[in-house]
């Protein structure tokens, strides 16, 4: 049996990436290492919001921020947060097909 501490850290990474504007910052940070003024920008977040959301994933180890003289930028930890996401959506989309054929059935 595994360690459950690898279960409670499980949870607390998915409990981390629970929001929407967090899923989609490590959907622009696909592309690569961003300024906070472009994520800003991209999402078109409050500017508090958003600094709250990037510390929480810092401190979880789903981004790193790397700091300079005009800008944080960040990125993401590894490209496995990204792929993870990904699955999910694509699990998502699949049961949303579903449903949207059940439907269709249903209405026949």
């Amino acid at each position: 049996m595994p360690d459950k501490k690898i279960f409670k850290l499980h949870a607390e990474v998915c409990k981390a990436l629970a929001h929407a504007l967090r899923i989609e910052v490590i959907d622009l940070l696909q592309g690569g290492e961003s300024c906070f003024t472009d994520i800003l920008e991209e999402t078109g977040g409050l500017k508090s919001n958003l600094s709250q959301h990037l510390s929480i994933m810092v401190k979880c180890g789903i981004l790193k921020v790397r700091k300079d003289s005009r800008c944080n930028y960040y990125s993401l930890s590894s490209s496995k947060v990204a792929k993870a996401c990904s699955l999910m959506r694509e699990v998502l989309i699949e049961n949303l097909k579903k449903e949207q054929k059940l439907h269709k059935e249903l209405l026949k």
